[in-house]
């Protein structure tokens, strides 16, 4: 199945884009990118980095440790050996160990993830592309591509049980999005745009957007409500589910 060939067409290039907003940086995020700076970390040196006290660093850590983002290595005041434990045990041995922070391969993932101007900046450059053709046919790449990246998490023989793991598979993305099966056609509403800055100022990507979500489910979809038009969110239907 193909949706690409009809969809392209609908693409909207013109126009220029502005610069996307700044992230905020959140104090796990600041935890984080500390011990990816150094390695590992202990207590107070991540309450030198950041500035608060050792109680806030802990609470964080825990969090972060909970999250599988942080892992906790122990240190013996009698050996240089490094010895790693799970979180939630104490430590036996004489004298009061020390600990050390560092992240696990999840964690190195969440604090080295900040594309958001690279994408812009890519998006850009595949708006000012002057051929027509050479961008759809881009475009048409870019979909398959990731329709290849994902296709395999997608689990279900029928439009609604494959729309169902679609909302799964977006939401280990942190991207929330809900499915609703009761009524004439099933509905996928975004509660939360993917890409808010981009499509913030090129409606091309919500149509990239419905194009995957074709290709992923294997029907066409429609976008049938769209925050840029007013709507408190965006949703999709399917064609023929």
């Amino acid at each position: 199945m193909n949706q690409t060939d009809d969809t392209v067409d609908q693409l909207n290039w013109g126009g220029p884009a502005d610069p996307p907003r700044s992230a905020t940086s959140t104090s796990d995020n600041a935890l984080l990118n500390e011990m990816r700076r150094n390695g590992s970390a202990s207590v107070s040196e991540l309450m030198s980095a950041t500035g608060v006290t050792a109680t806030a660093v802990r609470q964080r850590l825990h969090r972060l440790m909970a999250a599988g983002l942080v892992c906790r290595a122990t240190l013996d005041h009698a050996s240089p050996t490094e010895v790693k434990e799970p979180s939630n045990r104490s430590p036996k041995g004489r004298g009061r160990p020390s600990h050390r922070y560092s992240l696990t391969e999840k964690g190195i993932h969440r604090a080295g993830t900040n594309y958001a101007d690279l994408v812009m900046v890519l998006w850009q450059e595949i708006r000012s592309i002057p051929d027509p053709e050479v961008k759809r046919d881009l475009l048409q790449r870019l979909v398959v591509r990731l329709t290849n990246h994902y296709k395999n998490s997608i689990q279900g023989n029928t439009v609604n049980q494959r729309l169902t793991s679609l909302v799964g598979l977006l939401g280990e993305r942190e991207i929330p999005f809900e499915f609703n099966g009761s009524g004439k056609l099933p509905v996928l509403t975004a509660l939360a745009c993917p890409y808010p800055d981009l499509a913030e100022q090129d409606r091309s990507i919500c149509v990239m957007e419905k194009m995957l979500f074709s290709e992923l489910i294997g029907d066409t979809v429609q976008l049938t409500s769209c925050r840029l038009d007013g709507a408190s969110c965006c949703t999709f239907e399917p064609v023929n589910p």
